[in-house]
């Protein structure tokens, strides 16, 4: 055990050593589940939440092992904030840890999420439909928001621009699940030759505690559910698995953050018939008003596929298959990363795959989100006031949710 300082946290550890847990599950399910609370502001602002939680109140890091974490979680699909939660459970407890930080962090937005799946069919007439519109909207504001900081962060330059443009294109013309991950895999071909001056990735030797076999099977986990996940034939009956394959194969494809779950899981969860476009952009709306990770939109649309199992099997379905395979990744990368870091490809590989994101965020902007959101003159002023108050007055998108909401309301009164 690490001396402590006067307000009881541990020290962190020198990076690079390998020192046993020095807390409890309790005590980390306890931290998370404060942040899962008050984490409003989605995933960029959890990074800031979680650096002053665990840097500079706690000290349980230190600034290079959290930017090298950082840098891991970027570099691997699924989501960053909720990955970065996990890792530090894991150093700070152990998998037992791990496990209590992606509870704590996900439990509250996920049960906010699963009541919204059950109360929304009761929304009738004109006041619920202008509700559902202005969540809609809030997609619109977002998701604008989202893709253009991911132009100027992932695509910067005319190469990767062009890698973005051409998957864009692609999935506008083909519209299709499989095609979306040969987009993935073309950016990562692409990279080498186009964005061979992307920055080299930090390394780091993080304090885990199993090596390179327990590494590599949990890369075989990951394979293992992914080949099933890939495996599965959509139909237009949901079923358990069928929710849990679309979930996994969604969380095992999702680079550059949460944003682009939507092309993603639109493919298997609207053109499958097994949802309504209003229903899915609903609930990535009312997604954006809770606190915690925009992955528990997973617990929603799990709990809104109609199925013969109740609401809540579905929503658990959806948000542990979409967060396992992010997981399972990390979990493999972290004794190896060091090695894996320092190979010359690796960052032009990153950066190919996340211009190629770009484009599929791009392409979802477009359909579903702006053709099933903007139906008239009055709908594009709202989203371009929420998208300016994230723009320019960076408010939270909270504030973003409430002005939606209310706009359409108001409008649909005055009509």
């Amino acid at each position: 055990m690490h001396p402590h300082d006067n307000d009881g946290t541990s020290r962190a550890a020198t990076p690079g050593t390998t020192r046993p847990p020095s807390g409890t599950a309790a005590e980390v399910f306890r931290v998370f589940l404060v942040l899962g609370l008050t984490s409003f502001g989605g995933p960029i602002a959890h990074l800031g939440y979680l650096r002053t939680a665990f840097v500079e109140r706690r000290r349980w890091l230190d600034e290079s092992q959290f930017a090298q974490l950082l840098a891991v979680c970027q570099f691997l699909p699924g989501p960053a904030s909720s990955q970065m939660g996990f890792a530090i459970g894991l150093f700070r407890a152990g998998w037992r840890g791990a496990l209590a930080a992606f509870a704590g962090f996900t439990l509250p937005s996920a049960l906010l999420m699963l009541v919204f799946a059950l109360l929304t069919p009761r929304w009738q007439g004109e006041i619920g439909a202008a509700t559902v519109h202005g969540l809609k909207l809030v997609a619109v504001a977002v998701v604008a928001h989202g893709l253009l900081g991911m132009i100027r962060q992932l695509a910067p330059d005319g190469q990767r621009l062009l890698i973005a443009g051409a998957a864009a294109a692609v999935v506008a013309l083909t519209g299709n699940a499989w095609v979306q991950l040969a987009v993935i895999v073309m950016g990562a071909v692409l990279g080498p030759w186009l964005c061979r001056q992307a920055k080299a990735l930090p390394t780091a030797v993080f304090p885990v505690h199993y090596g390179a076999r327990g590494a590599a099977f949990l890369f075989s986990l990951f394979l293992l559910g992914l080949g099933l996940a890939l495996a599965w034939q959509p139909s237009p009956t949901p079923s358990v698995a069928g929710i849990a394959a679309a979930f996994y194969q969604a969380g095992a494809l999702v680079f550059g953050g949460g944003h682009v779950v939507l092309p993603l899981l639109q493919q298997t969860m609207v053109d499958s018939g097994w949802m309504t476009a209003d229903t899915f952009l609903a609930g990535y709306g009312a997604a954006q008003a809770v606190p915690g990770p925009m992955f528990s939109l997973a617990a929603y649309l799990g709990a809104t596929v109609p199925m013969s199992h109740s609401p809540a099997v579905g929503g658990l379905v959806a948000l542990l298959s979409i967060f396992a395979p992010g997981f399972l990744l990390l979990g493999a990368v972290l004794p190896v990363w060091t090695r894996l870091a320092s190979h010359r490809a690796a960052a032009s590989v990153v950066a190919g795959i996340n211009a190629a994101v770009v484009g599929l965020l791009a392409a979802a902007f477009h359909d579903p989100v702006w053709t099933q959101g903007v139906r008239n003159p009055t709908d594009l002023a709202i989203a371009l006031v929420g998208f300016a108050m994230l723009a320019w007055l960076r408010a939270s998108a909270l504030w973003v949710v409430l002005w939606c909401v209310a706009a359409s309301l108001a409008a649909t009164l005055v009509a």
